[in-house]
Formats: C-alpha cells, structure tokens, sequence
C-alpha cells in the first residue's frame, strides 16, 4: 500500500515550497481501514503542528500500531519526523481532535455487548472473564447446607421455581454439573447451534453462551472436573470447550452429523462420537486422533452409554427389522471394538436415550412403545420382562430419562409435555404434572438439592421446579 495514498493535502505545491508555507498547512486528512474487517475505509481528520525544522525541508512520515483483528490491519497515525531521519522522540502531547484513542480488543467485546433484554437476559461474549464474573469462583449459598451433609431421599417436585428463557431452538439435553460444590451449574444443549451454562439455583441468569458450532447441538455433557464441556453437532465436528474462557482446547471432525457424545468413565482424555454413521469413533483428545473405531451394520447411532468400569458400552442404533430388533441395542467390548451381544432388545422399537442406575448393576432404556425397559448391565445384558415403566408417550421424541442419585426414583418426559415419576423398584407411577406445552425433551435430578427437577421442551424453554 503506497503512502501516496493514504494522504491527501487540501492543494498541491512543488517540491520548492518554503517550509513556512507548510508550517501554515494545520489539516491533514487520513484515509485508513477500519478495525472491522468489512467496513468501508474511514476518513479520519486530524490536526497537526508541525515542529520546527532541523533541516531546510521536512516530510511526513506515518507511524502506525497493529489494530487486533483477523485480517491485522493497521491504522495510520499522524506524528512528525525529519528528512534526515531524526524526530522528536516523544509523541505529542496534544490530543487531536477527531482521533479515537485505540481501545484493545477484549475491551471492545466486553463494551459492544447489547444491553439486556428483560425477555432475552444477556449473555456475555465468549472471552477472558474478569474476577467478578467467574463462572466457577462462586459457591451458591443455596447449596452451601447440602454440602457438608448426607443426601436425603429423592423427592418428587411440586411446583415451578423459575423459568430459563434464551434458546430459540428444541433443547436437546440439560444436565447438571457433577462436581458437588459446583451443581448450581447447568449445561444446555440446543438444535439453535448453541449449548449455554445457567445459573440453576438462584438467579437463574444464563452465565454464558456457547457458539463453536455452525451446527445444530445436538449433545452436550460436562467433564469429572467440571471445567470443560463436550459438545457433538450436525456440523459434523465436537469440541472440548473451557467453561470459562469459552476457549475451545479440541475441536475434531467426524465426517458424519454427531448425535450423541460420551466421555470414558476412567479416562476422561477419549471420548466416542456417533451419529449418522456406520461406525462409532473414539477419539483422544491428547493428539486429537481416532484411536479405535467400532462398526456394526446400522444407519444411525441414537445414543453411548458406557458400564460401570468402562470395559464395555451400549449403543442404541436405529436399526429395526420386521420380526424383531436385532441390533437395536448393542454392547461392545471397549478394548478389543468387538461385540459382546447384539440380542439384547427383541421387540421392534428404537430407543431414543439410556440412563444408567447410580447404585445396582442395570440400566434402562426409553423405548417408542411409549415405556422404559430394564436391563441388567452385566453379562449376557438381558431384559427384565417382569417390570417396565408405562404412562407415557415417546411417539418418535427423543425423550430422556433420569435417574435420582439414590435410585429409587426414574424421571421421564414425555411427547405430551408431561414429567412422570416412577418408584425404580416396583415401576408404579408416583406423580406426573404438566411441565410444558411442547413436548417434554428431558429431565434431569439435582445430585444433592432434595427434590429440585430441571426439564426441558421442543420450543426452547428450560424450567426448574422444587
């Protein structure tokens, strides 16, 4: 880029002008590209005096300083030097008139952010957090009395406590963070390319939101530590991303459209991803590479759920055929990528979601014959036929199910809107209540706030009811 063409004088003089007649010029206009990569150039007009000369001619020269953007674009500025090389030394310590001062880049972020919607509350730009507004520095109050206490028994919700609204999109899954002293904490995931973190206890604020993906959220979990999430979309990537900074440590490509994602119980460096694929891919996130790929004849995978120990997982696939299910649910051998058993389910009915019992050895399954099945989580992995939980409906929602912390009770939503309660041990129905207009996508129990619910519904809205 020509200096030339930066600068433009109000007349055109020889080269023999005296420097008095220069010294009398006091307006110097700038073009220069703005900071924002797609604007327009600005004209920027600013006054100079010029020095006193130590030779018998003199020049402008522009000195400039890198502005923070992606294509690092520089501006102009305007300060006096020599022909011979020489200059002040000093800026001048005059502020001219009609120059901005240059304003950093995070404090750009944090200065543009819109104000906040009483409807929409804002949500802060992904960036550095400053000491006040740490996500995990603060310990709720609410939750300060159940810490240093045994659980209680579960118990079943009554009545709304608030209402998270900021989603424009189906919510796919909300969990809450499995770190004790952090479980105010909740992670939601959404068809409207955005997973979010709340404030689930008292203010009910959305802390932070999410946009890493081009693609629906289709899945989303916390990590052990509860300072990283992993995310799987239908942009066919997943991403380990700092709950804090919103800075992304992983980002993969799948090559297929991820349904659901899942860390290993004992090493939380690999993960699997499935989705619209044949195979389910375990990546590590150390070298972020494919270290083992599982393949079985299916279209889709609906969800992973790995076992206690983590030497095997359930897949559930949607493979039906017209005599029975073979290959519906699918355990595999997490070392060897060999099936362990692929007659698990004989009944003709996919299941959209599998929770796993916190104490006993069996897991359950949401099915779309409209109830929950029951299986043991070891060898050989088969259905108890004597007990199913019925009421609902799934009607072809990918409905979840929950599982309090102390087993007793099973939580469903349902395709009607309702939440369902269920004795785990004797499959009777306890308590259900209209949760949402729309169809109820999931429900989660709190791990120690006693009989504190969060659920979540196809037209975005978040609900938390004690």
């Amino acid at each position: 880029m020509k200096m030339s063409s930066l600068v433009a004088y109000e007349d055109s003089e020889s080269e023999e002008e005296s420097f008095d007649q220069r010294e009398k010029r006091t307006s110097v206009l700038v073009q220069t590209p703005t900071c924002e990569g797609n604007q327009d150039a600005a004209t920027l007009f600013c006054d100079q005096t010029v020095l006193e000369a130590k030779g018998s001619s003199s020049a402008l020269h522009f000195y400039s300083h890198p502005c923070e953007t992606g294509d690092k674009q520089q501006t102009p500025l305007c300060f006096p030097s020599f022909s011979d090389g020489s200059s002040s030394g000093k800026r001048p310590a005059a502020v001219y008139s009609g120059v901005r001062p240059y304003v950093p880049k995070r404090q750009r972020q944090v200065l543009s952010a819109d104000p906040a919607d009483p409807k929409h509350p804002s949500e802060p730009v992904v960036g550095p957090q400053t000491r006040q507004n740490r996500i995990l520095s603060d310990l709720s109050a609410r939750l300060k009395q159940y810490l240093d206490e045994k659980p209680g028994a579960a118990g079943i919700p009554r009545k709304l406590l608030m209402s998270l609204e900021g989603h424009h999109g189906p919510v796919n899954t909300v969990q809450w963070c499995p770190v004790l002293s952090l479980s105010h904490l909740l992670l939601s995931a959404s068809m409207d390319k955005t997973f979010k973190v709340w404030d689930g206890a008292e203010s009910g604020r959305c802390l932070r939101a999410y946009t890493c993906h081009s693609g629906a959220v289709r899945d989303a979990c916390w990590t052990p530590c509860g300072r990283q999430l992993l995310s799987g979309s239908f942009d066919n990537t997943a991403a380990i991303t700092d709950v804090e900074t919103g800075q992304q440590a992983v980002k993969v490509d799948n090559q297929f459209k991820v349904m659901c994602v899942v860390l290993h119980p004992d090493s939380p460096d690999v993960f699997l991803c499935g989705g619209y694929s044949s195979v389910v891919k375990a990546w590590d996130s150390r070298c972020c590479k494919v270290v083992k790929v599982y393949k079985a004849g299916i279209q889709q995978t609906l969800k992973i759920l790995f076992l206690r120990g983590g030497q095997d997982f359930i897949t559930s696939t949607d493979c039906v055929s017209r005599d029975s299910a073979d290959r519906t649910l699918i355990a595999w051998d997490f070392q060897t990528t060999a099936k362990v058993s692929n007659q698990i389910y004989h009944e003709r009915y996919t299941c959209p979601s599998l929770a796993l019992h916190p104490q006993e050895e069996s897991f359950v399954a949401q099915t779309n014959g409209n109830y929950i099945a029951l299986f043991s989580s070891q060898k050989p992995y088969r259905m108890n036929k004597r007990r199913r939980f019925e009421g609902h409906k799934v009607e072809g929602f990918a409905v979840q199910s929950d599982i309090s912390p102390d087993g007793t009770i099973l939580a469903s939503g349902s395709s009607t809107g309702f939440a369902h309660f269920y004795d785990f041990h004797n499959a009777r129905m306890l308590h259900s209540f209209q949760a949402h207009s729309q169809p109820c996508l999931g429900v989660s129990q709190h791990p120690i706030l006693p009989t504190t619910v969060v659920t979540c519904d196809w037209a975005g809205e978040i609900k938390i009811w004690h």
